[in-house]
């Protein structure tokens, strides 16, 4: 296979969708469109990315700051699809072999009918290979006029006669080229059309009429090239998305007992016979072990879970890692950097950040449990909080191994509690608690009878 490029259009204003933000970063099942056209591209391995911005185009830039390896050209002002892939000469110079055109509105489009393209388009030689579809609906497509079997022009609907529109081979927008040749072509296309632009279908005439070879790639579900131009299409899409993901699941082993309420991001990872309850929400980046049970309401997000793991419902996890065997919540809060490791338990409207609890050990009630190394088999009783935070700086709090921490009680961190240490319900612990120590702060309890009748008397 010859040197693979990729270009990316991002430079519309996406008008339709009534936002301040480039059309091309609003979230489809979780992640920006452009986000997911990126990451089915790079089953190609290609030699280079180039991203033709325009509208908001550092707002662009900063969106996909994550992405150095990511080439941006300004097209400005935007005339049309020729006009976009021309503004990448210079970014191109020099590069031979084939470059893949994608539009960074297009997100369903899928890894195997890319791979396909390019092998359909290297294998025959062509100077353009074309991905089309044929659609019930073709309004607002190009639409594709052939002569006999081969592809004879693109004709975009404002152009189009009454009989061409009758026509449901529709164009998607995605090509391959033939580098060689390919911006001299694009110098040869005319704004001969409606809107005064220059359309890169038109390419497609000029190579028939040059004697060069130009292939079609018809994609057999219709939905991979739906673009995205309206709230309505980005809802719609997002739909499509999740019922492809969920099925796909579902064939693996994994139980979900309500699809249509289960939101499953395209990367997510769910081992076999695990259960996904209604209302789940699985968020980019998450991996899920075999054998859990994550009931109704979770939401996690970039997150990994062992197998055999209980979440229970209403629970948030974020960034944040929960090891084989343990039970969260409910309505637990798992921030960033938590990690629950084996058999341990975070239940009933507990809150972690930057904490460890190790193996077998719990926190079942109400307790904020923030930059904390909890050891393993430590109690926490309800109502604890490390005190962290002295109003400048984060500070520390170390548990150690089979601790038992009582009810309501307060740690001001910095500080550690030894290994088998207690420390009795309600106690403010200001200082380490060596191994094996017992700390309180509360006073004897002083009972004094007969106290409410005389109050009454007043």
């Amino acid at each position: 296979m010859s040197d693979v490029h990729v270009v990316v259009l991002a430079a519309g204003k996406g008008t339709r969708m009534k936002s301040a933000l480039p059309k091309v970063i609003h979230r489809v099942c979780g992640s920006p469109m452009i986000e997911l056209v990126l990451k089915t591209a790079e089953v190609l391995r290609p030699r280079r990315i180039v991203v033709v911005v325009g509208h908001q185009a550092d707002v662009l830039r900063q969106a996909l700051g994550g992405r150095p390896e990511l080439t941006f050209v300004v097209q400005e002002p935007q005339l049309g699809t020729a006009h976009a892939l021309l503004t990448t000469e210079a970014a191109l110079s020099g590069a031979r072999g084939t470059v893949v055109l994608l539009s960074g509105d297009v997100p369903m489009l899928s890894r195997e009918t890319l791979e396909r393209l390019v092998d359909r388009h290297q294998k025959t030689d062509a100077a353009a290979t074309v991905v089309t579809a044929v659609v019930d609906n073709p309004h607002g497509y190009g639409r594709i006029v052939r002569s006999g079997e081969r592809i004879a022009r693109i004709v975009e609907e404002r152009d189009a006669s009454s009989t061409e529109r009758e026509i449901h081979e529709i164009n998607s927008g995605i090509y391959a080229f033939a580098l060689d040749g390919l911006f001299d072509a694009i110098r040869g296309i005319a704004a001969e059309n409606a809107q005064r632009e220059y359309y890169l279908p038109d390419l497609v005439a000029i190579y028939r009429a040059r004697g060069l070879e130009v292939e079609t790639l018809t994609v057999t579900n219709p939905d991979e090239i739906r673009g995205i131009n309206s709230r309505a299409e980005l809802a719609e899409v997002g739909r499509l998305m999740r019922e492809r993901k969920n099925a796909a699941l579902m064939a693996a082993g994994v139980t979900l007992d309500d699809p249509a309420t289960t939101y499953v991001a395209p990367d997510v990872e769910v081992g076999a016979d695990t259960i996904l309850r209604p209302g789940v929400s699985l968020e980019a980046g998450t991996r899920i072990g075999s054998g859990c049970d994550i009931h109704s309401g979770a939401r996690i997000i970039n997150s990994t879970i062992g197998d055999n793991v209980t979440v229970l419902n209403h629970c948030v996890i974020g960034d944040s890692t929960v090891e084989s065997g343990a039970t969260v919540g409910p309505f637990a809060h798992l921030r960033a950097h938590s990690h629950v490791r084996e058999r341990a338990k975070a239940g009933n409207f507990v809150e972690l950040k930057n904490t460890t609890i190790g193996a077998g050990s719990k926190a079942m009630h109400l307790s904020y449990l923030g930059d904390a190394t909890i050891g393993e088999a430590v109690n926490i009783g309800a109502g604890t909080i490390t005190c962290n935070y002295d109003g400048v700086k984060k500070n520390a709090t170390v548990i150690e191994d089979r601790a038992f921490i009582g009810s309501d009680s307060q740690l001001i961190a910095p500080l550690t509690i030894g290994e088998g240490a207690y420390v009795g319900s309600g106690t403010t612990v200001r200082e380490d608690v060596p191994a094996g120590a017992l700390a309180v702060s509360a006073g004897k309890q002083r009972t004094i009878e007969g106290w409410v009748e005389r109050r009454k008397k007043k």
